[in-house]
């Protein structure tokens, strides 16, 4: 689910697109508590918006019970912002068992609650049980974020995650990924959940996004399943992968 530094090993046979991932389930836990961010594309607001209902009892149970329908889940924790609530998020990780691999979104936003010390101490403290954290950078800001400089000190491996939402500026890429160039932290651009569907989820012809991405950056190549998929690319060395998902998938 996360991108590496080198391109090998990702770039698949495509002759079947659809065939589903191997291994387990992708459970996507949302974190019991509202973010306050007002992010336009969430497709999780309305989950969590009314926190009535959430505890984390309930998530901790729901965790067992995906453990024994599929004993090699990717558990990706989100929101909202999951480490808005540090006590909570170390009780949650601590009850996936260590054959399973967490993940973590997080806008890793300047907050109150939580400096980025004691955010960066939880991440060097569960290094060896986070696989990886998806760190939210927008082309628009829609939060206060914490320093870049910070963002590249933390202790697990690390992905920038970045949403392009209907008029984006496209003449910004080139010095977005730049950005993020002295810190060798590879770049997610993601199609908006919203609008993906079955019909327009390997879409190449009418994709403005992937035709913006192809002029301004080298193509690698596709790989993907029925539910997502990634397109490829690099830039002077580092690896940016167009990524996109329908918003909900079944258990069978």
């Amino acid at each position: 689910m996360f991108a590496v530094h080198s391109l090998e090993g990702w770039l698949i046979n495509m002759s079947n697109p659809y065939k589903t991932r191997a291994g387990g389930a992708t459970v996507t836990v949302f974190v019991p508590y509202d973010c306050n961010n007002h992010c336009p594309f969430c497709i999780n607001k309305q989950e969590y918006e009314d926190c009535t209902g959430f505890s984390l009892k309930a998530i901790l149970r729901s965790i067992r019970t995906m453990d024994e329908i599929t004993p090699a889940c990717d558990f990706v924790f989100t929101g909202g912002e999951p480490l808005a609530n540090l006590v909570a998020g170390q009780q949650v990780g601590a009850g996936v068992p260590p054959r399973q691999r967490i993940y973590i979104n997080t806008t890793w936003r300047v907050q109150q609650q939580h400096s980025a010390e004691e955010r960066m101490a939880f991440t060097e403290k569960n290094k060896d049980k986070i696989a990886g954290r998806n760190i939210s950078r927008r082309l628009v800001k829609y939060v206060e974020e914490s320093p870049d400089e910070v963002i590249g000190r933390i202790a697990c491996r690390t992905r920038i995650n970045c949403v392009l939402y209907k008029h984006y500026p496209a003449d910004k890429l080139p010095a977005y990924v730049e950005r993020f160039l002295p810190y060798g932290i590879p770049i997610q651009f993601r199609y908006d959940y919203t609008a993906t569907t079955p019909e327009n989820l390997y879409d190449e012809k009418d994709d403005r996004i992937l035709a913006d991405l192809r002029r301004m950056f080298t193509y690698k190549g596709l790989d993907g399943c029925r539910m997502r998929n990634g397109f490829h690319f690099e830039y002077k060395g580092l690896h940016l992968t167009y990524h996109k998902t329908l918003p909900y998938s079944t258990i069978v």
